[in-house]
């Protein structure tokens, strides 16, 4: 019958979502806290980093362009 493919998919499913919340968890534990390390391999990386940290005072945090102080 039809139903008879359900479990197998729920098992599927469920092992193929399971690295996703363990890395969420993860870096959660690793990373005080923060489970959203951004990447910083590059100098360009780098940089939206800092001026993320100067104009808004958390780069973790999103703001629009409304936000940006005019000079």
């Amino acid at each position: 019958m039809w139903f008879e493919i359900i479990p197998p998919f729920a098992v599927i499913v469920g092992a193929l979502s399971v690295p996703g919340y363990l890395m969420y968890y993860t870096n959660k534990l690793v990373y005080n806290g923060n489970p959203n390390i951004k990447a910083l391999k590059y100098l360009e990386q780098r940089q939206v980093l800092r001026r993320d940290q100067r104009l808004f005072g958390d780069y973790y945090k999103w703001k629009g362009l409304e936000n940006i102080p005019d000079k």
